[in-house]
């Protein structure tokens, strides 16, 4: 008896270890098909324009070499960008772009899917969900994934609490774009999707509103308070060219960049590159930003290849490439830096000197303004002492369409905000949450700014941010 127990143990082992192996080639055998009928998708997007902000559309270009390099095809991958740099008076190299001190060129061949007006949050949107319908101008390329897809999509630009902004208004707000991912989850047109996003405070555009099981990972350049840095620039301890007067990259974006350059995609994570970007954007503990991670987390244990495709290494890549102390500058200032160093230039003549001094002038007295009002109108409206602070990790606000009506009526009587000012949008959602009411909004942003003359920043020839 004991032996034919032992025995029926026995067969019942060898069969669960039959059916666990049967199981596990079945799954492999569709995981296999899966992969064979996947396409790899890409959306890069320089959410900026101006020579001033030459970086964005840098690192949108070197994205676009690494994935064709990688494989991609041009079918498969969308382009977003202004398109104003690489034949702008003020470039040096008059039809390149590079992204770094010794790179070479990175605009050739790049697709121009979304120049111009038409790069903006409702044709980004409509592109992420294969919306052709929902297009204005452009190419009409869109991603037109199917159920075993991978997406892969590039942001960069400047941000704040809670938004990613575009060149062309209105900006793009995390509840809006949350809500298109969540839409895009529930069509079943993707397998997973990976977001690498390069803004100033762009945590907080995931923090408290990506669920985990959207089959979506994410890495933001900052956290949720903190600014992103421009790199490579002028005057710095890593500087371009000396016959550029911009800054050339930003420190998450050429981190990223730089490793899928050397790196041998075939094997190195997802997680791996992280942490690489994560030590390097951090800048030393110095001047740096602390990158983060978002959403469905198990996904960063893939390869990169899986998403940006696993091309020859490019022999061409930066000679500065390493975790060492960066120059760097603040994101926000990075414009008007360029600006100045411009207007140190010995090649400008002398009224063009004028003109750009001009500038320089009527954009930091539009920031100030901006500084003092929104302080001043804070003073006002937020009782300090009891004032309810959101904690670490809580979504930014909870009525989107007041943090949105209380910045269209501070623009309404103040002017816009713009790439700058949106660093403030904190302040906005503070009111919301604790309970500051639109009518006094509007009251105290006409009593400070009644007899502002908002020049080229009036909204009603700019547009709302909101």
């Amino acid at each position: 008896m004991a032996a034919f127990h032992f025995a029926l143990v026995l067969l019942t082992l060898l069969s669960l270890q039959f059916s666990e192996a049967s199981r596990l080639s079945l799954f492999a055998s569709t995981n296999d098909a899966q992969a064979a009928n996947s396409t790899k998708w890409a959306v890069l997007v320089a959410g900026s324009n101006g020579y001033s902000n030459y970086r964005h559309q840098a690192d949108v270009c070197h994205a676009y070499q690494i994935l064709k390099r990688g494989g991609l095809k041009d079918e498969n991958i969308i382009v977003f960008m202004y398109d104003d740099i690489a034949n702008n008076t003020m470039n040096p190299r008059p039809g390149v772009i590079i992204n770094s001190p010794n790179g070479s060129d990175v605009y050739a061949g790049v697709p121009k899917d979304y120049t111009g007006d038409y790069v903006t949050a409702a044709n980004f949107y409509a592109v992420l969900l294969g919306n052709s319908s929902g297009l204005t101008g452009g190419s009409g390329k869109v991603v037109a994934s199917k159920p075993g897809d991978k997406i892969f999509v590039y942001f960069t630009d400047h941000g704040g609490p809670g938004l990613l902004c575009m060149p062309n208004l209105p900006y793009i707000y995390a509840n809006d774009f949350i809500q298109v991912l969540k839409t895009k989850h529930a069509s079943g047109t993707y397998d997973e999707m990976v977001l690498y996003v390069e803004a100033c405070e762009s945590g907080s555009v995931f923090e408290g509103l990506l669920p985990e099981d959207l089959n979506i990972y994410v890495t933001t350049a900052s956290n949720a308070n903190e600014s992103s840095w421009g790199t490579y620039c002028p005057g710095s301890l890593t500087p371009p060219p000396p016959e550029y007067n911009t800054c050339l990259g930003d420190l998450y974006s050429i981190s990223w960049m730089e490793d899928s350059d050397v790196a041998d995609l075939n094997t190195e994570t997802l997680e791996e590159q992280y942490l690489k970007v994560k030590a390097r954007t951090l800048n030393n503990n110095t001047v740096g930003s602390h990158v983060m991670q978002y959403g469905t987390q198990l996904i960063s244990n893939e390869t990169v290849s899986v998403y940006q495709g696993s091309g020859t290494l490019n022999s061409t890549s930066n000679t500065f490439q390493s975790i060492s102390f960066m120059g760097v500058v603040e994101q926000r200032a990075a414009d008007v830096y360029s600006m100045r160093k411009m207007y140190e230039s010995s090649t400008l003549e002398a009224q063009q000197k004028i003109e750009l001094l001009k500038e320089i002038k009527e954009i930091t007295s539009h920031r100030a303004h901006l500084d003092s009002t929104i302080e001043s109108i804070k003073g006002e409206l937020l009782d300090q002492e009891y004032l309810k602070e959101r904690a670490p990790g809580s979504v930014l606000v909870d009525d989107w369409d007041c943090l949105k009506s209380m910045i269209r009526t501070f623009e309404k009587y103040c002017g816009s905000l713009t790439q700058y000012g949106v660093k403030h949008t904190r302040t906005f959602a503070n009111m919301c949450n604790n309970g500051v009411t639109m009518d006094a909004m509007d009251e105290a942003s006409k009593g400070r700014c009644g007899s502002y003359s908002m020049g080229k920043w009036n909204p009603a020839t700019v547009g709302y941010s909101a």
